[in-house]
């Protein structure tokens, strides 16, 4: 397939470069730019397929560039920002944001996010997408091992799996998981899952805690 094009718009340029030379290595186009003006001239002179924002940038904010996308350019955008306040993060997604990261960032998580966004959006065919989670009838196999799960666990991850990609509030896995009785018991049923799919369960790479929000499995 043509290689998926990624603007990075990001005024630390050691972050950039840094940012632009993984995504290249991983396969994509990547381009760096390091203010919000050349981030619009770029995304309306090109076709890029996902935009990588920095919230403060030189010349105005990331919000008015948000604003601006939304208003001409169909695009997925993921914010990567130092602030890690849900005020910041919620106003995010208000202007559009469709995730959001807090630096320093995991570079292997950033590939997975984009690899999600892509898949929801149909982007990338089926047969092209990286498979590490399938559900065969009662099972669920990672990396093409049957994990061993509970069946409650079973029904948790099986929610995720479907709903890749997108933020999941607790009252929504409760109202999935109804054997589930409060949020207490569904965080450590969490806490069981990521111990059988995290190399490290306290830095987690698929499931995803959004704070003050829920989970998202990507």
């Amino acid at each position: 397939m043509d290689k998926i094009k990624i603007l990075i718009v990001e005024d630390d340029e050691e972050i950039s470069f840094l940012i632009q030379n993984f995504l290249n290595n991983c396969g994509f186009l990547a381009k760096a730019v390091y203010t919000a003006t050349d981030g619009i001239s770029y995304l309306k002179n090109n076709n890029y397929d996902i935009l990588l924002l920095d919230l403060n940038l030189p010349d105005f904010s990331g919000y008015d560039l948000l604003s601006s996308v939304r208003k001409d350019i169909a695009i997925p955008v993921i914010v990567i920002s130092a602030y890690s306040d849900l005020d910041i993060k919620l106003k995010a997604f208000k202007y559009g944001a469709s995730d959001y990261m807090v630096k320093p960032i995991e570079f292997s998580e950033l590939e997975a996010r984009i690899w999600a966004l892509l898949s929801i959006l149909g982007k990338i065919k089926s047969d092209e997408k990286i498979t590490l989670f399938t559900i065969k009838q009662n099972n669920i196999l990672f990396k093409n091992n049957i994990l061993d799960l509970t069946s409650l666990e079973f029904n948790i991850l099986s929610f995720f799996i479907n709903n890749q990609g997108l933020v999941i509030s607790r009252e929504k896995l409760l109202d999935a998981v109804p054997s589930v009785k409060n949020h207490r018991l569904l965080d450590n049923h969490i806490k069981n899952i990521r111990i059988k799919i995290e190399e490290n369960k306290s830095k987690p790479i698929y499931l995803k805690t959004e704070y003050g929000i829920g989970y998202k499995f990507i």
